[in-house]
C-alpha cells in the first residue's frame, strides 16, 4: 500500500487572485483572470506538480472564493485535508497586474480574513505524522499575533516530527512596516535548517550584511542558506563550507510573481531526493524560468518531466521543441 503521509507541509496564507488582462494596468482592467496566490500554497502547488507528497495547512473562509481556493489546490495535486474554512471571516483577496517592463501594481484585501484568524489551535500534531519538511514564511507570523503564535507551534512539532524545517522571509512590506518585520520574523531565522532569502531581507532583518549573517545562520542550525541575489543569481552557503553560484536562465519575462516561491519549491524538490547542492541551485533556477514565462504565480509550474527537459535545454542547448 502507498504510503499517504506527506513529505512536506506548507502552512500559510492562500488567497484568490484576480489577475487583470496582461499589459493593463490595474486602474484601466475590465476583465480579470481567477487563480491561487500565497507564499506557501505557491511552493505546495510547485512540489506536488514535481511528483511530492505536499500537503498545505491554513485558514480560507465559508465562501466562494475559500472553495476555489481549496479546489485549485486540490486539482494541482496538493493534500488540503487538514485546511480550514471559517465561517465568520472572508478568504483574502489579491488584485494585481501584469507587465514585464513595468512596476505591477498588487493591491491587498487581507484584514480581518480567515487567515489572519489562524491560531495554534487549529493545528493539529498529526497533520505533521511522517513529513520530511516544513516550508514557512515570514507573511503567516505577520498576519497576527494568533498566526505568529501558529507558526512557533508548527516548527515546534515540526521538531517532534523530525522533520527539517524550511523558512522564505518572503518580506511584503506592504504587510507592516521594516521594525515589525525585524520583531517578528528575524527571531524565526535561526530556527531553520534551510533559509532561501533575497540579500536584502538578510540586511533588514539582521542589521548587517547579507553574508555576514548567513555565516552567522550556518554556524547555528542552519546547514544551507541560499542567497538571492538581485541579478537574479543565486548562491548556497553551507555549513560544511563549499558555497555554489547560479547564475539566472536569461528566458522572456512574462509575469515576474511567484519567482521566488518557484525557486524554492525546484531546490526542496532536489533536496526531498537527496540530490548535490549545484543540482538543486539548477533545478531551482529552471522551475523559476519557468514560471516567469507564464502569468499567475502558478501557470507555469512543471511536472518533473518538463523540468528536467527545460533544464537540459537550459544547460545543453539543442532543440527547444517537444516533438
Amino acid at each position: 500500500m502507498p504510503d499517504s503521509s506527506p513529505e512536506a507541509v506548507t502552512c500559510g496564507e492562500a488567497m484568490l487572485l484576480m489577475l487583470a488582462e496582461p499589459g493593463v494596468p490595474l486602474d484601466r482592467a475590465v476583465n480579470f483572470r481567477r487563480s491561487v496566490a500565497g507564499a506557501e500554497s505557491n511552493v505546495a502547488a510547485g512540489l506536488a506538480r514535481l511528483g511530492h507528497r505536499a500537503r498545505w495547512l491554513g485558514r480560507v473562509g465559508a465562501d466562494p472564493a475559500g472553495e476555489a481556493v481549496l479546489s485549485q489546490l486540490r486539482a494541482d495535486g496538493v493534500d488540503v485535508s487538514y485546511a480550514q474554512s471559517d465561517p465568520d471571516a472572508p478568504t483574502g483577496l489579491l488584485l494585481r497586474d501584469s507587465h514585464p517592463q513595468r512596476a505591477i501594481d498588487v493591491q491587498y484585501y487581507r484584514a480581518g480574513s480567515a487567515a489572519s484568524r489562524l491560531a495554534p489551535e487549529h493545528i493539529r500534531a498529526e497533520a505533521l505524522d511522517g513529513v520530511r519538511l516544513l516550508h514557512i514564511s515570514g507573511i503567516t507570523p505577520m498576519l497576527s499575533p494568533s498566526a505568529a503564535e501558529a507558526t512557533a507551534k508548527l516548527i515546534e512539532l515540526a521538531r517532534a516530527a523530525g522533520a527539517a524545517v524550511s523558512f522564505d522571509p518572503n518580506i511584503r512590506r506592504k504587510l507592516a512596516a521594516p521594525e515589525r518585520w525585524t520583531e517578528t520574523v528575524a527571531p524565526l531565522l535561526p530556527q531553520a535548517d534551510l533559509v532561501f532569502a533575497g540579500e536584502d531581507e538578510l540586511e533588514l532583518l539582521a542589521g548587517r550584511g547579507a553574508d555576514e549573517t548567513a555565516d552567522w545562520l550556518l554556524r547555528g542550525r542552519a546547514h544551507t542558506v541560499v542567497l538571492k541575489r538581485a541579478d537574479h543569481s543565486a548562491t548556497a552557503l553551507t555549513a560544511d563550507g563549499p558555497r555554489y553560484d547560479q547564475p539566472p536562465f536569461r528566458v522572456p519575462l512574462a509575469d515576474p510573481v511567484g519567482a521566488g516561491d518557484a525557486f524554492a519549491a525546484g531546490y526542496l524538490s532536489a533536496w526531498l531526493r537527496g540530490l548535490p547542492t549545484p543540482r538543486a541551485l539548477a533545478e531551482a533556477a529552471c522551475v523559476a524560468a519557468l514560471v516567469v514565462q507564464s502569468a499567475t504565480d502558478t501557470d507555469g509550474l512543471p511536472s518533473a518531466a518538463a523540468r528536467d527537459r527545460a533544464l537540459t535545454a537550459f544547460t545543453e542547448g539543442g532543440d527547444s521543441v517537444q516533438r
